[in-house]
Parts: structure tokens; sequence; C-alpha cells
């Protein structure tokens, strides 16, 4: 009991203390509140002079003293900062005890801390969770999609593979998946027509491309200028099963102007024209003016590489927000590949063109009538078997370019592609 009876003492006396340290701070803080927004001066000197056994204080004693300190704002300063601190100790004495409030200090920095690591983890569990189902979303088209890319990479053409897909379905009322929009032909979709660049429909085809014996793959270009055109990645000619070409046709891959009978004859412009990776019976550049000519790393059964020096100047293929944007096609078969100016006067024009990866039989590969900023020929098999005597890969003179690169270009024994 005694023993109960003296912490019930020391308690109150902290409490006391406690009470009394507040009221004092509180006091001190009102005190340095009130000098530093209130001159206190004329308050003091209604009390002066002051005069005590000896002791004698006056305004002109008052003012010794502040010069002494050097300016009244010294003072000033002292008591705000001393009553600032007794503030604080008196607002920590009377909340809570001494030892709690420094607990409270020390641990509020690990507290902000497991704060914002909740909030982290919070955030990173939500991100996941999205980035989880973007992948099963993900994964759920692509099985959705799946028999088509496998009839695609079997080598059937898009056409084929809807047909094959849908052979024999019954189409009524309760179908889910509209088939007119799935086979909907489209460049991009690697279907065969006649598309006036740069839309993305054929303007023209026959109904059954198969079975009329037409399947050539023609872009024919206006005033309206393209950004870009890619075709990669295709057979072309008679290079795959039942195929043929179209009836009096020759070139398997034909690419340039035209010749305007009773008008005026067109060229492509093309800033940046590619010819990559590809197989042809017999690969011919004729009428060619370009800023640039690099022939690198081709090997052709025969070849004549003749190009002549011009001075055509560098160009690029513009037209702001007019021009058309890339038309892009990968895979395919097709029976020809026809890119041309057909209308008389008006020139095709294109930023770049890439002819990458075709694979063709049957017929020849002929680049003509084009005006380039920089030509490219690289890395194409060219050959028919016939000897070397008879050239297959061919530059002719008319073709000029003010800087011309001829590197690594090499005869050997090459025949045309199997049917496949």
């Amino acid at each position: 009991m005694k023993r109960l009876r003296g912490w019930a003492v020391l308690r109150a006396v902290r409490a006391i203390l406690r009470r009394v340290t507040g009221i004092v701070a509180l006091l001190l803080a009102t005190i340095g509140f009130m000098s530093f927004t209130v001159n206190p001066m004329p308050w003091i000197v209604s009390f002066l002079p002051i005069s005590y056994a000896g002791f004698y204080i006056d305004a002109a004693y008052i003012e010794s003293l502040l010069v002494a300190t050097q300016t009244d704002y010294v003072v000033l300063g002292s008591v705000i900062a001393v009553s600032l601190l007794l503030v604080l100790s008196a607002v920590i004495l009377l909340v809570q005890s001494p030892k709690r409030a420094l607990r409270g200090f020390i641990r509020s920095p690990l507290s902000t801390f497991r704060g914002v690591v909740r909030a982290r983890d919070w955030l990173l569990a939500k991100v996941e969770y999205l980035n989880s189902e973007s992948a099963k979303w993900r994964q759920t088209f692509n099985v959705l999609k799946s028999p088509f890319s496998l009839l695609r990479a079997m080598g059937f053409s898009p056409q084929m593979a809807m047909g094959l897909l849908f052979a024999g379905s019954a189409v009524g009322t309760g179908v889910v998946v509209n088939e007119t929009i799935l086979s909907e032909r489209s460049f991009k979709a690697g279907d065969a027509g006649i598309y006036l660049a740069p839309d993305d429909v054929p303007v023209s085809y026959m109904s059954d491309p198969e079975q009329d014996g037409y399947n050539t793959l023609r872009i024919d270009l206006g005033a309206t200028s393209v950004r870009e055109i890619t075709i990669e990645n295709v057979s072309v000619g008679t290079v795959f099963t039942g195929s043929a070409l179209p009836s009096g046709e020759q070139n398997v891959v034909d690419i340039g102007g035209n010749t305007i009978s009773g008008g005026t004859n067109t060229r492509l412009e093309i800033g940046h024209l590619i010819f990559e990776k590809s197989r042809c019976k017999k690969l011919t550049l004729t009428d060619i003016q370009a800023h640039t000519l690099i022939v690198r790393g081709n090997a052709s059964d025969g070849q004549s590489l003749a190009p002549s020096a011009g001075t055509s100047r560098m160009l690029a293929i513009g037209g702001g927000n007019q021009q058309a944007d890339a038309m892009i096609h990968s895979g395919g078969t097709f029976d020809r590949i026809l890119i041309q100016a057909p209308t008389s006067g008006v020139n095709g024009r294109i930023g770049t063109l890439r002819l990458s990866n075709l694979y063709t039989k049957g017929g020849e590969c002929v680049l003509t009538k084009i005006t380039a900023g920089t030509i490219e020929i690289l890395l194409n098999e060219v050959g028919q078997g016939n000897g070397f005597s008879t050239k297959e890969f061919v530059i002719a003179t008319n073709v000029t370019a003010a800087n011309i690169t001829l590197e690594d270009n090499v005869e050997v024994t090459i025949a045309e592609p199997a049917t496949q």
C-alpha cells in the first residue's frame, strides 16, 4: 500500500509540474509575441523613474541597455526563441508524458515510411492485376485468331483461308461473327486486286480470282503522295502450284511509270527505293535517274552492270497533312505485282518503297521509268540456270546516278526455284 501511495504522489507532482510549466511557457510566449508586435516602451516608461535603495531606473537607463545589446531586435528575437521553446515544452507536458512524447517523436519517421510502403504496395498490386488481365485478353484474341493464322502460315492466301474456315457453315440469324466483314478484301490483309493508293480496299477484282485466273496485286498511284509502301514475304508468278501469269504478261514484278498512248508519259518519283533479298528469273533496271545508286551483295547467273554518271539531285517526297499514310503488306501469293502511275501527266510519288523477300518464278522483275533520291539493290538472287553468257541481272546504261556503289556482286550458277 505504501508503494502504491508513493507512485500516486509522484504522478500528482508530475501533473502539477506539467501544468505549471505549461502556464509559464504560455505566459512567456504571450509576452514575446506582444513584444514583437507591440512596442512596450511607452507602457514601461509610464512607470519610470523608479528609485529604490540607491537603485535608479529611468528612460535613459533603459535606452543605454538597448544600445549595449546593439539593437532592440536582438532582445526581442531572444525572447521569442525562448518563448517558442517553452511553448513546445508546455504542449508536450500538457498533452502527454515526456516519455510518450519522445517515443512518438522517434517512431514518427518509421510510421511515415511504413505508410508510404503500404501505399506503394497497393499501387503495384493494382498495376500487376491490370497487366495480368491485359495478358489474358491478348491470349484470348490470339486463340480466337489462331485457325486463320495457322492457315496463312501454311501458305494459303487470305481469301482461301477464310473460305476454308467458313466452308460448309450454316449462316442464319444467330451467327455471331459477320462473315462479310471478315472476308472483306484489303491491301493489308494481302488480297489481290486493283488499289488506288492510298486506299486499303480494292476498287476492282474478279469475283473469284483463283477460279478466273486473276490474282494480281496492283497499285495505281495518282496525285496523292504515299509516305510508305512495303510489300514483303510474298510468292509471285508460277512459284506456287496451279498458278499462271495473266494472258500476255511476261513480268512478274513490274515497278515504274507508264508510256501513255496519245498522252503524257509518267514516272514514279521515289525518295528511297529498296529492292532486297528477293529471287527473280531476271532483274532489269532501265530508264532510271537517281542521286545515289547502291548495288551490293547480289548473286546472279550472268550479270551486266553498266550504270552511267548522272547529275540527279537528292530527293525526298513530302505532302504534309494531305500525304497518305503507309500501305504495308506481308505474306500472300500473287500471279503478279504491279505498281504504276497510269494517269496521263500525273507522276506517282512515294516516300519509301520497300520490296523485300519476293520469291518469284515464271517472269522478269523490272524497275523502270523511276526518278529517285536513293536506290538500294541488296542481296538478291537472280538467274534461270542458262549459263553466264546470258545476262540475267542487268543495269542498263540509261540508269544514271551522281553517286554509284557496285560492291560484292558475283556470278554464280542459279536456277529458278521449284514450284511449291
